[in-house]
């Protein structure tokens, strides 16, 4: 039995507590700034409904003692809100599990973590506040989080193994698949952007657009050691153009919510290392702006 803190109530931090919770053997806390209330997953699919019925803390100052994992699930932006969780919760015994988009979980939550080993963490699962207290499951999709191969990815995998929800994969070349992830990011830029849904990319013009930023960022992963070839950008967009034209992304729901939007980890990252590296990003340099000035930056 494990003390798991799940920090985060959103979309992908509830679907994360809920396979915590049907894990079945651990003790399990939500941890949010304020009580989100009765909290329901449905999947899409079968029209299951599953209520999360762990506890809720609402302040780091309600955290009793240190946990042994920390699924952190809030966004790459909302990390430094967290530290007051992360201080709490951790030790340099705790394992921190940071369930976030972008290339750069190490560094960006480390500083808050007391010395707790941070697992970078790849989310691939299509989850999205659809009412009050609900979060929705698009089964139709892998629910799959990947991890780097190792002692702790293999510990965070038998964790979560007897619950059916996630699917915890472990990846020998971490570097190419986040980037591979990050890329899928940077192109879900442009719903943002837009404010449209999948159907956006049966546009050719848009099409064309999302092609030179999947180019731009392989172009920038490369230059950071994934093993990503130029060839890759025609198969990332194409995941685009099959979606169900009603598909979202995290970065669309939160403009569409008024929300503040996480365009830095996803897309601003791109512009910064492609001028570390020098190589040019002509679509991040217009798009990022965009995103950013979208968000109230």
């Amino acid at each position: 039995m494990a003390d798991i803190a799940v920090v985060g109530p959103g979309a992908i931090g509830s679907v994360a507590a809920l396979a915590a919770q049907q894990a079945g053997r651990h003790a399990v806390t939500l941890c949010a700034r304020r009580d989100p209330g009765a909290i329901r997953v449905v999947d899409d699919v079968s029209g299951e409904v599953t209520e999360l019925t762990m506890p809720v803390l609402t302040s780091p100052e309600e955290v009793t003692g240190p946990a042994e994992w920390v699924l952190l699930a809030v966004k790459a932006h909302q990390t430094d809100g967290a530290a007051g969780y992360l201080n709490a919760l951790c030790t340099p015994k705790t394992t921190v599990v940071a369930l976030q988009n972008g290339v750069e979980h190490v560094a960006r939550v480390a500083p808050h973590a007391n010395d707790a080993r941070v697992l970078p963490a790849i989310v691939w699962i299509s989850a999205e506040p659809t009412g009050p207290g609900e979060v929705t499951v698009r089964n139709n999709i892998s629910s799959l989080v990947q991890v780097p191969a190792g002692p702790e990815g293999e510990e965070f995998a038998k964790l979560l193994e007897a619950s059916p929800v996630v699917e915890v994969e472990l990846v020998s070349d971490f570097t190419t698949a986040a980037w591979r992830k990050l890329t899928t990011n940077a192109i879900a830029g442009i719903m943002a952007a837009t404010g449209r849904r999948a159907a956006v990319y049966q546009r050719e013009d848009i099409r064309e657009l999302a092609l030179g930023l999947a180019r731009e960022t392989l172009a920038v992963a490369r230059a950071e050691g994934a093993a990503l070839p130029e060839e890759e950008a025609e198969a990332l967009v194409g995941i685009f153009e099959r979606m169900d034209p009603d598909i979202g992304s995290s970065i669309l729901f939160d403009r569409l919510a008024a929300r503040e939007l996480e365009w830095d980890a996803r897309n601003g990252v791109v512009r910064r290392l492609g001028r570390r590296h020098g190589i040019p990003t002509p679509v991040s340099d217009v798009l990022v702006p965009v995103l950013a000035a979208t968000s109230g930056d």
